[in-house]
């Protein structure tokens, strides 16, 4: 095979894929499978609904929030005890006379005191695994903890129940796809991407594009300016696969890339965002979600994460900033939603691949636990305190950490067959109970 020199992404995807010109020698086979994946392509682009659908916003918490700092159990003197320095006592935003939120998150607080939040205590799996890859692996695969899966639950959900649609079934703002997208066929596109996207700063706007559009979505690709003092992980994605052959996988998604990214770059210029958004890396992901909902994008599910809640050390001033951050971000979201017409349409999970310990540490922070609270936003949800709160007794306790009390499977259970309109089963792989949470 002769080499391949490329210009640009731009002309190598449109010359060879989109437009059908093979301009060196190449096997007859795979001029043949060029032309099938682009009619398969185009088919698909052909077949687009949904855009008055239910939308799934998944944000993960990357690198183990703390949930005893974020849904606080202040009239417990268990939480008191083991975080003499640690623990928030004061500016509590209470929920009840047990519980409350971090007074960070004055904008999850506002959503809650209006009857759109749900929080779901103790949630886990059991036999936690305290790695933060192993964990997070079994989080996105809605595995057993001794099981290893290759396919995520939502991968395995756009194969069961969104077989022929567009590839922006899917819509993952990250640098690389999260394992909960990965399933036997390649479906779901990554905004942070940049061999799928042009991006690139070199990139100009084509005819008809607008310079400002292509610099808000390479916004979303600047990193996080911000250091996380006292925390490692900016983020943990997990491992994605595919029963496709390498070249098949890379053909196929340099089809399904070129053709979401010229939608993409379209439709984010339809809508424009109203809601007062902080200054962050998280909040730049969902501002450009907020126009994608608005723009009309048929998109089922979004992915976003925020990094940064491995707290080992000096964990009180990192934990703040991040939680002030979650909840402004958060709230501004929702209120774009609410000024589109679109917040009906949407639900937001969260998840976190574990808790903290129950006791601070010799540093002023927390080690990897095993359960933590889910926070379920939208106008849909069963409002107010979910699941039984662990006890924090030290007899009660798993080597230092509270018990879950929800498995975590119950809630993806929960959003499949209530929101997502599908049969949970043949996706999680048995029954689980769905928890309403809608």
């Amino acid at each position: 095979m002769n080499e391949i020199k490329l210009k640009t992404r731009r002309d190598f995807l449109r010359s060879t894929v989109l437009g059908g010109a093979v301009t060196w020698t190449i096997p007859s086979f795979l001029s043949q499978t060029f032309n099938s994946l682009q009619a398969e392509a185009l088919n698909q682009s052909q077949a687009i609904t949904g855009k008055d659908g239910t939308i799934l916003v998944v944000l993960q918490l990357a690198g183990g929030n703390d949930g005893l700092n974020t849904v606080i159990p202040y009239s417990n003197d268990f939480y008191n005890k083991a975080r003499p320095s640690l623990g928030i006592k004061s500016n509590l935003l209470k929920l009840n006379d047990q519980f409350a939120l971090h007074p960070a998150l004055e904008g999850l607080k506002e959503i809650y005191d209006a009857g759109q939040l749900s929080i779901v205590q103790g949630v886990g799996y059991p036999n936690p695994n305290r790695s933060h890859f192993r964990s997070t692996e079994i989080w996105q695969t809605a595995s057993d903890s001794s099981r290893f899966e290759k396919y995520g639950w939502l991968g395995r959900y756009f194969d069961n129940a969104c077989k022929g649609s567009d590839p922006t079934i899917g819509v993952t703002v990250g640098r690389q796809m999260p394992q909960a997208f990965s399933g036997p066929r390649p479906i779901g596109v990554s905004l942070e991407n940049p061999e799928s996207y042009r991006l690139a700063a070199s990139d100009s706007p084509e005819e008809g594009e607008s310079g400002s559009s292509m610099d808000f979505i390479r916004k979303v690709n600047e990193p996080e300016a911000e250091t996380n003092s006292g925390a490692s992980i900016g983020s943990v994605a997990g491992r994605v696969s595919s029963k496709l052959s390498p070249l098949d996988y890379l053909e196929r998604t340099a089809l399904d890339a070129q053709l979401s990214s010229d939608k993409i770059l379209s439709i984010s210029r339809k809508a424009s965002n109203q809601g007062a958004y902080p200054a962050s890396q998280l909040a730049n992901s969902l501002k450009l979600v907020a126009r994608l909902i608005g723009g009309g994008l048929s998109t089922r599910v979004y992915y976003v994460s925020q990094g940064g809640f491995d707290t080992h050390a000096n964990q009180s001033g990192t934990h703040e900033r991040l939680l002030r951050d979650l909840g402004g971000a958060l709230n501004a979201f929702h209120s774009d939603l609410k000024a589109q017409g679109n917040q009906e349409r949407v639900l937001i999970i969260t998840f976190s691949e574990f808790g903290r310990r129950l006791a601070q540490n010799a540093n002023g922070g927390t080690d990897h636990g095993a359960a933590a609270p889910m926070f379920i936003i939208g106008p849909k949800v069963k409002a107010g305190l979910l699941g039984g709160a662990p006890s924090l007794a030290p007899n009660d306790l798993l080597n230092g950490d509270p018990k879950f009390t929800t498995d975590f499977r119950r809630i993806y259970a929960g959003v499949l067959q209530n929101w997502l309109k599908t049969n949970p089963e043949p996706i999680l792989g048995r029954r689980f109970e769905p928890l309403s949470v809608v």
